[in-house]
């Protein structure tokens, strides 16, 4: 109920003046109208195209790469990093696992929330190829006590083996893939790694905006339009209905990385 609907019910009563509004009134009022919002942010079709268009143009002056989380490259837009946030406050993980490491920065930035919330959190970032010169520098940071790495696939069985290793005592799992970007590596991570995650969490999937850029978007990659993230994650949600996408963050971020991709666990 927003603050108009809960001054008109009070009006009825004839009590508008005798019934101050308390504070848990006025946080399900604050968070009622933000619901609202939100909703119609989302049903605005004209702001999604204007915000479509700023992130292509943005993203082609390579937008994301010009931000950093306590002084690490973290190649993120700020839109997500504050939803990522958001996230991690409300699921409160035991263990954080990102695919796709590159200069560490979103792995500093688990590990820094983390270490806001208090006890044993960790975080486990995975690559491919983890540079040396990344890795000092991860490895050196303040944050570094709670990041592991393990270089790999993503989906080889040797890495799989270790990351239910690293997850074997974590209640509480969060997911966010952002390694390889082609259709089939990502539906097989969101195969192996969604198991990880219970009623609750969240598995994201980042880069899904890649199928609604033009086709000229992705050039030196091969993945591209019809073949990366959100089709991928099209075709998970096909198999699995332990998982559904978050509308509440498809609503309100507008400009993400990630459109499609924030995937709530829904049942265990």
């Amino acid at each position: 109920m927003n603050r108009r609907k809960l001054s008109a019910a009070l009006k009825t009563t004839g009590h508008e003046n005798a019934l101050p509004i308390l504070p848990d009134s006025d946080n399900l009022v604050f968070e009622s109208e933000k619901e609202e919002g939100i909703q119609k942010l989302g049903e605005d079709k004209a702001l999604r195209e204007i915000s479509l268009e700023w992130t292509e143009r943005a993203s082609r002056g390579r937008y994301s790469y010009h931000f950093t989380w306590m002084g690490r490259p973290i190649i993120q837009l700020p839109t997500d990093i504050v939803a990522l946030q958001e996230l991690v406050w409300k699921v409160k993980p035991d263990l954080v696992i990102e695919t796709g490491i590159a200069r560490g920065g979103s792995l500093i930035f688990y590990a820094a929330l983390l270490e806001l919330i208090g006890g044993e959190g960790r975080v486990l970032g995975i690559d491919i190829d983890i540079r040396k010169h990344n890795r000092n520098e991860i490895e050196q940071h303040p944050m570094s006590q709670r990041i592991s790495m393990l270089q790999g696939s993503s989906i080889s069985p040797e890495i799989m083996r270790n990351v239910h290793e690293y997850a074997r005592a974590a209640k509480r799992v969060m997911v966010v893939l952002d390694s390889n970007h082609t259709h089939e590596h990502v539906l097989e991570e969101l195969r192996l790694y969604s198991p990880l995650v219970k009623k609750g969490s969240y598995l994201v999937v980042l880069d899904t905006i890649v199928e609604d850029m033009p086709a000229d978007f992705v050039v030196d990659r091969p993945w591209g339009k019809g073949n990366n993230p959100k089709t991928a994650v099209t075709e998970f949600l096909r198999e699995s209905p332990r998982f559904e996408i978050d509308q509440h963050y498809e609503n309100k971020l507008l400009i993400t990385y990630g459109p499609s991709g924030y995937l709530k666990c829904v049942r265990d």
